[in-house]
């Protein structure tokens, strides 16, 4: 038998080689004749080295090169701690931080000589939103919530996992610009209906704004906010590619299947402050639900011309809510340009925005959220410090899932199924354990902003003001932050 064999065997063997040999003659024949690439018709084969590694070369560098505090967009010390959080295993380190409090920028909270005993400590209040405005004022109990992500830019196990999170946690969880899915729903959530500039979720048959079907949406969500913009692409509305446009997806954005999902860059029926103030009230009158903004903040200018045309139509037209999303924002496809150069930092567009709203006597009408790479308890109490109300961030929560920043969220192959419609790839994301790591990491932010707050003598977090926070202007010198933006006085 095995004399029968050999023969078989060893002609395979040829054919596999021949084979073999003939695609590399045919790679070299390529790569010299080729055009394109000076490195492969030089160096035929082995060129392509370079591309392979050139390729991979963010992937060593995550896990071999780069330092704890180095990485971009987010470093291993951050990602590391939100996974913690996540599985509930607590911050605790020992022998010292990494944190290099030598840095511009690092923020110093300023502890208390005798903080606040347990005794003393008090719950963190929820606030109303559109109270005394609207019909059904939303009432938010979490300082930290989930940020805009779309059903197709996420994947249906991702929203199921976020959407029964934040309901075991008392948070929110935006839509994102892609309408409202049955997964949104499944967990029971306060959900914030977004409304982008293509008007996916709340659009009739011809791609227009449709109140019969935003007033049906609304018996399922809190509020609605207009998105004018985000950070990952100021002035460019969303994109999500073909692959990722299942016929699901396409049937909830009313777009056909398979074909790249391109937003407008702006609201066809919004081009001013006035078209603005006028859609915020039309959609509160027919919903009865808060309304607010999201956007990106630039210069100064929209947010005066805001402030004085809510003073010359009345309070009535104000949003409920405001969302500042900074420059360094993200989670979605955008081109790099704008990802990089637009857009103003979280940390200048906060404080300015704050301030606006305080000499133009709205903060207490309208709410602040903050957004913009802000993943962190410490992020949050920087941010209720400044003056925002609540903090958003989809980042951080696409860590507490999973996600290892493999930067392949807009290409449909996501390795942790986050970002992907493949059920292959979705299949290693188990819902039922995800969702509970959604909530720990909600819940445990919350809890670390309060022990910041404690340690700065507080009863809780809402009570944080800029004098609480420092910020490092060169080695060995802070200045307080209630002096980098002395609070204004009201103007009106």
């Amino acid at each position: 038998m095995s004399n029968v064999m050999n023969p078989i065997v060893y002609s395979i063997g040829t054919i596999l080689g021949l084979v073999f040999i003939g695609a590399i003659v045919a790679l070299f024949v390529h790569d010299i004749i080729q055009q394109q690439h000076a490195i492969l018709r030089n160096y035929p084969i082995i060129g392509r080295l370079r591309f392979f590694f050139e390729l991979q070369g963010k992937y060593f560098r995550q896990y071999w090169f780069a330092g704890d505090r180095e990485e971009q967009p987010f470093d291993r010390a951050t990602r590391a701690w939100v996974y913690k959080n996540a599985k509930n295993k607590g911050g605790i380190i020992g022998f010292g931080s990494t944190y290099d409090l030598r840095e511009p920028g690092a923020t110093i909270f300023v502890n208390a000589a005798f903080p606040i005993q347990e005794e003393d400590q008090l719950p963190t209040p929820s606030l109303l939103i559109g109270e005394s405005y609207c019909q059904y004022p939303f009432e938010a109990r979490s300082i930290i919530n989930i940020s805009g992500m779309s059903y197709g830019a996420i994947s249906a196990v991702a929203v199921r996992a976020l959407s029964l999170g934040a309901a075991k946690a008392g948070c929110w969880l935006n839509t994102g610009e892609g309408g409202l899915s049955p997964y949104h729903k499944e967990g029971g959530c306060d959900v914030i209906m977004q409304i982008g500039t293509a008007k996916y979720g709340v659009r009739d048959e011809n791609g227009s704004f449709s109140p019969a079907r935003t007033k049906e949406i609304a018996q399922f969500v809190k509020a609605f906010e207009i998105k004018l913009s985000q950070g990952a692409k100021p002035g460019k509305g969303g994109l999500l590619l073909g692959p990722k446009v299942t016929p699901e997806v396409a049937a909830i954005r009313g777009i056909p299947v398979f074909q790249d999902s391109i937003s407008p860059n702006r609201h066809h029926d919004i081009g001013n402050i006035d078209e603005l103030l006028d859609k915020i009230a039309y959609i509160r009158d027919l919903t009865g639900r808060p309304v607010g903004v999201k956007s990106v903040i630039g210069g100064w200018r929209f947010i005066n011309e805001l402030c004085d045309t809510i003073h010359r139509r009345g309070l009535e037209y104000a949003p409920d809510f405001l969302t500042i999303d900074g420059g360094e924002g993200g989670s979605g496809a955008a081109p790099q340009t704008l990802m990089d150069y637009a857009g103003l930092p979280i940390a200048e567009a906060l404080p300015r925005v704050v301030d606006t709203l305080i000499e133009s006597d709205l903060k207490k009408r309208i709410r602040v959220i903050a957004a913009g790479k802000l993943v962190t308890s410490a992020h949050g109490a920087w941010a209720l410090s400044v003056g925002a109300d609540f903090v958003n961030t989809a980042r951080g929560f696409m860590f507490a899932l999973g996600c290892i920043q493999a930067l392949r969220c807009h290409l449909n192959t996501c390795p942790t199924g986050i970002t992907t419609h493949n059920p292959w790839l979705q299949r290693g994301l188990v819902v039922e354990e995800k969702y509970l790591r959604v909530a720990n990491y909600a819940m445990n932010v919350n809890k670390e902003i309060d022990m910041l707050a404690h340690s700065c003598g507080l009863r809780h977090a809402r009570e944080f003001r800029r004098e609480h926070v420092r910020i490092v202007q060169t080695a060995g010198k802070s200045v307080a932050l209630n002096m980098l933006y002395p609070y204004p006085e009201v103007k009106r």
